[in-house]
């Protein structure tokens, strides 16, 4: 994740939602006292925009504004790797990893989390492959003057892997001989989307779209009793257009793709996502995976676990596991779409 300083929390009244996220609102029928209103702000180097269905009243949901915010910033100071002082860096800094450390809860749960997933995924997705990250240049440090020679990859991924991390449930603990580094950029957006979630249902929010640089979970429904409308984005580089649009209610949905963020380097292209089998940065033709759970932070890593694996082996697993997953490749006369049997319920155009 990275951490930039954006505008003030902002409330408004939503007449639309975020093009990429959300399908437009035209069609709604919105109840006398109730209206759809946004909220959004900046947080993790990107921005969110939440939708809450609420009567107008100014206090509240000025309360509701700050309280996202004050959320989504304890889960920045526990789980960034960009801030010095924030729980995980102080963890990564540890030399000696080798006796129990006891965790905050949130940090706990998202590791413990991350590590189902590995698990499921045969270790397509990987916490501890963060010195790899950096060394390719996509995490905090400077981007290198060179790719990384084969050589040091082998020294890193001699090293690094999510079977060295212990954890113990009772204690809330972490332990891990070799000492590891680890990166939660690809599970700590979506869990922010739950921690906001999860706040709006304690403040007896009824109906509601959280939204986080693109992962989305939604609660309820619209005015009127239509579900929300999400946009699966297009993966092109060039104009941002719709592919596919679902509805859901009381569901996650987050997507990953080898399609923003990279660079070019002596004509070669290198995407952010790095298999943890070859410590390289994938190549395969698979541009964008979204994937369908009952909380984000799921949704999030899958999909991560899913663009790291390639169409044909995600494909297969999500499908034996009933996961809903969407998937885009590229082909030989354009764009193919792939969905597993749980997805097709959820498309509506």
């Amino acid at each position: 994740m990275t951490f930039r300083v954006y505008q003030p929390v902002r409330v408004v009244v939503a007449s639309a939602f975020l093009a990429l996220a959300v399908a437009a609102l035209a069609g709604c029928s919105f109840q006398d006292d109730e209206q759809i209103w946004e909220i959004s702000g900046g947080i993790f180097g990107t921005t969110y925009h939440i939708n809450v269905v609420l009567p107008e009243d100014e206090s509240k949901l000025q309360t509701l504004a700050q309280g996202i915010q004050n959320e989504l910033e304890r889960v920045d100071g526990a789980m960034s790797t960009w801030k010095p002082d924030s729980e995980l860096s102080q963890l990564n800094r540890k030399q000696d990893q080798s006796s129990w450390m006891e965790l905050s809860a949130p940090l706990f749960e998202v590791i413990s989390r991350a590590q189902d997933v590995s698990a499921l995924t045969d270790g397509a997705f990987d916490v501890t492959v963060g010195p790899v990250v950096n060394l390719w240049g996509f995490g905090p440090e400077a981007r290198p003057e060179s790719t990384p020679s084969t050589a040091q990859l082998a020294e890193l991924m001699a090293v690094t892997g999510w079977e060295f991390l212990e954890l113990d449930a009772d204690t809330r603990s972490v332990r891990s001989a070799p000492p590891q580094y680890i990166d939660l950029s690809g599970i700590a957006k979506g869990y922010g989307v739950d921690v906001v979630a999860r706040y709006l249902d304690g403040e007896g929010v009824q109906a509601y779209l959280v939204e986080i640089g693109g992962e989305v979970r939604t609660r309820g429904r619209k005015p009127g009793g239509e579900a929300w409308r999400l946009a699966i984005e297009e993966p092109s580089e060039q104009a941002r257009q719709v592919n596919k649009i679902v509805a859901m209610d009381d569901r996650s949905m987050a997507t990953s793709g080898d399609y923003r963020n990279y660079y070019e380097s002596e004509g070669q292209r290198y995407s952010h996502t790095i298999d943890p089998d070859t410590g390289r940065p994938i190549s395969h033709n698979l541009a964008s995976v979204t994937v369908i759970a009952d909380d984000c932070m799921t949704a999030d890593a899958l999909a991560t676990g899913f663009n790291v694996m390639g169409f044909e082996r995600a494909m297969s697993l999500a499908t034996r596991e009933n996961i809903p997953a969407y998937f885009i490749v590229r082909g030989e006369m354009g764009f193919e779409v792939h969905q597993t049997p749980a997805f097709s319920s959820y498309v509506v155009q």
